[in-house]
């Protein structure tokens, strides 16, 4: 078996579908060219449709294939519908990303309950959602299937101040693990991938000059990651590569949390 063979056997994703929920956006659009690149096609499932073609051309320059479809991540109909829509597009779902969410640096006693209500259903409810209409296709089907949940470094370590955001990531971290042990003998891997600082749009919005100082102090890399570098964790995730992977957070992040620790 020559290398390009063995590597193709390994992280190769072609034949497969890939659902990217948040792919018209920065981190997980650079995920869905990755999982194309490796053979995937690759469905981007957001609010954008704008965004979702300068990716979709992007992907289809490198022989990818792929296509837009709109979603409403906290609503089940919404998300239903894309699952239908896809299977009838494509013949199948392998792989699901859940990579929608939303920030703020709302300082924790000013939290408003709509604040909290409104983060806590775009990074939390709507994974939960993803996972349960997704999950019931795989599970009831009897098929395989990948999930890769977006966490964050914050919902392991305090250090971000940004308290509803955090928690909602902790919550997928949780949630991740205990649908890992769940659906196992089901062949259905539940993962979560964990960036660390990357120059996504919540970031941003969120970081001040004196935050940034300060994480790039803590960050054995020196700089904040990019989109790009979380490509090789999401083919581990979503390949024959990881078959035994499941209910792993798998880090992302420079170095950050070895200093933390």
């Amino acid at each position: 078996m020559g290398k390009n063979q063995y590597l193709e056997k390994l992280f190769g994703l072609s034949g497969k579908t890939a659902v990217i929920i948040g792919g018209t956006g920065e981190l997980c659009g650079a995920m869905a060219e990755g999982l194309s690149g490796a053979g995937a096609e690759v469905v981007l499932a957001g609010r954008s449709e704008a965004k979702a073609a300068a990716r979709l051309e992007r992907i289809e320059a490198e022989g990818g294939r792929g296509y837009f479809v709109p979603v409403d991540v906290v609503d089940r109909g919404s998300l239903e519908a894309l699952l239908a829509q896809v299977v009838e597009r494509s013949g199948a779902v392998n792989i699901l990303v859940n990579g929608a969410g939303i920030n703020s640096p709302t300082p924790f006693l000013e939290i408003s309950d709509e604040e909290m209500a409104r983060i806590m259903d775009t990074n939390y409810r709507a994974v939960v959602l993803g996972c349960q209409i997704f999950g019931k296709y795989w599970v009831e089907g009897k098929r395989a299937g990948s999930i890769i949940n977006l966490g964050s470094m914050s919902g392991m370590v305090p250090l971000s101040r940004v308290f509803t955001y955090s928690a909602s990531k902790a919550a997928v971290h949780n949630l991740s693990k205990n649908l890992a042990r769940e659906w196992a003998t089901s062949g259905i891997r539940v993962n979560t991938l964990v960036p660390g600082f990357f120059p996504a749009e919540q970031n941003k919005k969120v970081l001040s000059p004196e935050r940034v100082a300060s994480i790039m102090g803590h960050t054995p890399a020196g700089r904040f990651g990019k989109a790009e570098e979380l490509v090789g964790a999401t083919l581990l995730m979503a390949s024959e590569a990881g078959r035994f992977i499941t209910g792993a957070e798998v880090v992302v992040d420079g170095g950050f949390s070895a200093m933390t620790i």
